[in-house]
């Protein structure tokens, strides 16, 4: 795969609303979630097709720290998708080959496993805190 295109906050938003809401087409009707959840282990990932990434050129290593302003956290539904922070920095950004519509992956790497993890784009779930900016 060659490198994929950075995207803007902004891009992120435009790609989920062109997408709209629903279901899911029957490729990714599956993977349709608000949160995070694993990858399911019998899915045909030739169903998606990456378009561009979060991870900023040249940082090596992206912040750990998460925003979650108004209680949420890493497995919550509402939480915002904020590209500067954990762990948006580190995913990439797919799109169903059926119906386009947009998913973000990443990879978290525990002390005894991988687990391939990704959540379906949400268009008002994402904001542009900058980095380092203390969630209210």
């Amino acid at each position: 795969m060659t490198q994929a295109a950075a995207m803007t906050a902004g891009e992120l938003i435009a790609l989920a609303n062109a997408s709209g809401a629903g279901a899911g087409c029957p490729r990714c009707s599956a993977l349709v979630c608000r949160g995070w959840e694993s990858m399911p282990g019998g899915f045909d990932r030739s169903n998606l097709r990456c378009v561009g990434t979060l991870r900023a050129p040249g940082d090596d290593d992206p912040t750990l720290a998460e925003f979650h302003p108004a209680g949420t956290h890493g497995w919550s539904d509402s939480a915002p998708i904020a590209p500067g922070w954990f762990p948006y920095n580190r995913c990439d950004v797919w799109q169903c080959e059926g119906c386009a519509r947009p998913f973000l992956r990443y990879t978290e790497y525990g002390g005894y496993y991988t687990d391939e993890r990704i959540r379906e784009v949400r268009a008002h779930l994402v904001v542009n805190p900058p980095p380092g900016t203390a969630p209210t």
